[in-house]
């Protein structure tokens, strides 16, 4: 047996054995539905108005006015729920004592880290599959372009991993889970901000800051548009993240 899959195993236990995974399922799906909503019943009008009207009808495009708007929010309302999946992950492990014993335990550094990252990432991508039930029920009703929706899913699961493992390596670093959740919604938020800060900077600090900007890479990907740039910068900062995690583990291993 690989020895990552015991981690994960645990950790899949401790999720679902706990109100966390339940808690955030449903708080993510329900703020998802508060998005979606106004946009489906606004569509839906419009589309009964153009009935009568023709002329109101061409602009008409349920990818363009419901799903890419519900993809670029639901990416901003990670910022939110990505730190609860994460902050208590190695956190609670040094509170408790437990990290000393997983590290005795014949596994890598490594090995420990992609067990629950792993974890982290089934559970977000399984509550993110839920989600999917919003594009079907568009599609029940009018055509949309799945090859838009899927490239805008795709952007919320690299996202999704990026910030996951930005909150593991935050987790790593304290053994306080307010203080965890607290610093990787501070950490994402500053990447977040960055797009913002672009507006005021001239020249190559401009370009620097947009490229830094996850913001930038998630609007891409919400427009239905797949760029390699973009690809490669959160699998970027995923595997950025998780060697600094990686590094503190180690630390933690020498310190005793």
């Amino acid at each position: 047996m690989r020895g990552w899959l015991p981690v994960f195993k645990k950790e899949m236990r401790l999720y679902f054995g706990s109100p966390v995974a339940y808690a955030v399922a449903t708080f993510f799906l329900f703020i998802a539905a508060f998005f979606f909503a106004p946009s489906f019943i606004q569509y839906a009008d419009v589309s009964m108005r153009s009935a009568m009207q023709p002329q109101m009808g061409q602009s008409l495009n349920a990818t363009e006015n419901i799903l890419r708007p519900l993809t670029y929010n639901m990416a901003v309302v990670l910022l939110f729920f990505i730190p609860m999946l994460t902050m208590r992950l190695f956190a609670e492990e040094k509170r408790s004592g437990t990290m000393e014993l997983l590290l005795t335990y014949p596994l890598r550094d490594g090995e420990v880290l992609a067990g629950k990252f792993l974890a982290a990432l089934a559970l977000y991508a399984g509550i993110l599959a839920l989600t999917l039930s919003y594009p079907i029920t568009v599609a029940w009703f009018t055509r949309i372009e799945w090859g838009a929706v899927l490239t805008g899913y795709l952007g919320l699961l690299l996202v999704g991993a990026a910030f996951l493992s930005i909150g593991l390596f935050v987790s790593s670093t304290t053994e306080n889970q307010i203080v965890a959740g607290f610093g990787t919604f501070g950490g994402l938020l500053t990447l977040w901000l960055l797009g913002w800060f672009a507006d005021s900077a001239q020249g190559a600090l401009r370009t620097v800051i947009q490229q830094a900007a996850i913001i930038e890479h998630m609007e891409s990907f919400a427009k239905g548009v797949l760029d390699t740039k973009d690809l490669v910068y959160y699998l970027s900062v995923t595997a950025f993240a998780l060697f600094l995690t990686l590094r503190s583990l180690e630390s933690k291993r020498w310190r005793g």
